[in-house]
């Protein structure tokens, strides 16, 4: 049996094996509790919410998926295809609404593995505290679970199935024995992705049900993002060279498959068959309508996903020159690492938890949720 490489630095991210239990009745165990993660651990009851209560949020708010896109015509790029251009206006629109719920479905599926893979954690920390930390995310990712299951629900009915890249990812990491590739996988690479996706929901959607639910959900993961960075400030600098290869070309090949293979419509291909549309003609226009260049030109924007993901992993010290000119082919990689280490969606994160503690604490309501929804008029 080959011996499990855990790559662990610090004690706080000591590991056993998922079934030895045993190791956890330890009574030196008890008293061996790192306090790296009280804050954020404490910082829970600050952006506590229930998506099952409606003073947080309401499924019930109507949307007219018949005549409205959920997200707006420049953000959906098979609109700009002749084959998608050769539909009438209704068909269009629906097929729109179609592409949000495949997206909005993929993220209620990454979710689901946010939640197995935090409670995963529980089973092999050794460490008290980072085993409450993962504890009290298992909890959050529950919550968004149910949110966005609602979302969907109130929508479509129900959600699309997993593509095969983000399903397979997700299983990838979700049974990985590794603890870096947990944390690696999950806090920064999905977590990445999530934190571009619904800063972008949060700016550009015209559903202001969904720019309230990406805001509650912002506010919890920016909290997770923060256990990665404490991985990462704790772990990447004192890795060998060896190690640091290891860890550096596991995250660049999961970004290759992601970028290549995440959105496209082979993964997208169960939504076009109701509009007579084949996805190999899908495929074939997309990839004459958008190069390089353009996920160059798309990498420019703040919220970009894989923008957000890059800037995850140079500033977690995951990407090193020996690397970075894979990831300079779409961004500028020095205008990246000039930039300060507040990650999108921090400022949205803090407006909800402002939003929150009025609810969870405070007055004044009603003036706040003003406010914080503003953004999706």
């Amino acid at each position: 049996m080959t011996e499990i490489r855990q790559i662990t630095k610090d004690n706080a991210y000591d590991a056993v094996a998922p079934d030895d239990f045993p190791a956890m009745m330890e009574v030196d165990r008890y008293n061996a509790r790192s306090t790296a993660f009280d804050k954020i651990i404490s910082a829970t009851h600050d952006h506590f919410w229930d998506p099952l209560d409606t003073k947080y949020i309401d499924f019930s708010e109507p949307f007219d998926l018949e005549n409205q896109m959920v997200m707006p015509e420049e953000m959906v790029p098979e609109l700009r295809l002749p084959c998608v251009q050769a539909l009438d206006r209704k068909s269009q629109i629906k097929l729109a609404n179609e592409s949000a719920r495949w997206a909005l479905s993929s993220i209620l599926h990454g979710e689901q593995g946010a939640l197995n893979l935090s409670a995963s954690l529980c089973h092999i920390l050794r460490d008290p505290g980072a085993q409450e930390y993962a504890a009290n995310q298992t909890r959050e990712e529950a919550r968004h679970v149910t949110a966005f299951a609602k979302y969907v629900q109130a929508r479509w009915g129900k959600p699309l199935p997993v593509g095969t890249t983000l399903g397979g990812l997700l299983t990838n990491i979700v049974g990985a024995p590794e603890v870096y590739k947990k944390i690696v996988g999950m806090q920064m690479l999905v977590e990445g992705l999530a934190m571009g996706a619904f800063a972008t929901l949060y700016a550009k959607s015209n559903d202001p049900l969904l720019v309230k639910l990406t805001q509650l959900v912002m506010t919890d993961e920016a909290f997770h993002h923060k256990f990665g960075k404490i991985w990462a400030d704790r772990t990447i600098p004192n890795l060998s060279e060896e190690e640091q290869n290891i860890i550096e070309d596991w995250a660049a090949e999961c970004f290759q498959t992601l970028l290549f293979n995440l959105v496209n419509p082979e993964q997208k291909q169960i939504i076009y068959g109701e509009f007579g549309l084949n996805w190999q003609q899908v495929q074939l226009e997309m990839l004459e309508a958008f190069g390089d260049e353009d996920r160059r030109e798309a990498m420019k924007e703040g919220t970009n996903i894989f923008r957000v993901l890059i800037k995850t992993l140079l500033k977690a010290g995951i990407i090193t020159d020996r690397t970075k000119a894979f990831y300079a082919t779409y961004v500028d990689m020095e205008e990246l690492k000039g930039e300060g280490d507040r990650m999108v969606g921090d400022d949205i994160a803090e407006d909800g938890i402002r939003y929150l503690q009025k609810i969870n604490f405070g007055t004044n309501v009603d003036a706040l949720k003003n406010v914080t929804v503003s953004a999706a008029e």
